[in-house]
């Protein structure tokens, strides 16, 4: 396969086709490199036409609490009273400076996430 930019979605399917047909090559080999350049025009194709977004910081915290099973009273170890933990959580009072910390470093949310604008 020729290797070029891939700038249309046709380019797209077509490098994800080759790529899915040397998925196996060995490193150091003809096919090893061109998986590699494949690998990194592909993502880069992605990342432009299908950016993630970062997740909103309200939602953020209410799922790593499901994950944790944690409970309201349980966030307010981490942010203080339980009425603050519920006026966040319900959009009506803003994260603070300690706070965002603390989810950081206990709840292990990114600090970028946690900055956002709700």
């Amino acid at each position: 396969m020729e290797i070029k930019p891939i700038k249309t979605n046709n380019d797209y399917e077509k490098a994800l086709e080759r790529l899915e047909d040397i998925f196996d090559a060995k490193i150091g080999t003809k096919q090893g490199d061109e998986l590699e350049i494949l690998t990194i025009l592909i993502e880069k194709y992605e990342k432009e036409i299908y950016p993630i977004e970062m997740p909103d910081p309200i939602e953020a915290i209410k799922f790593r609490m499901e994950q944790l099973g944690m409970k309201q009273k349980d966030l307010a170890e981490v942010m203080g009273f339980k009425s603050r933990v519920s006026e966040i959580l319900n959009r009506k009072r803003k994260l603070t400076i300690d706070m965002i910390r603390n989810l950081n470093q206990k709840l292990n949310i990114p600090s970028e996430v946690l900055i956002q604008n709700y």
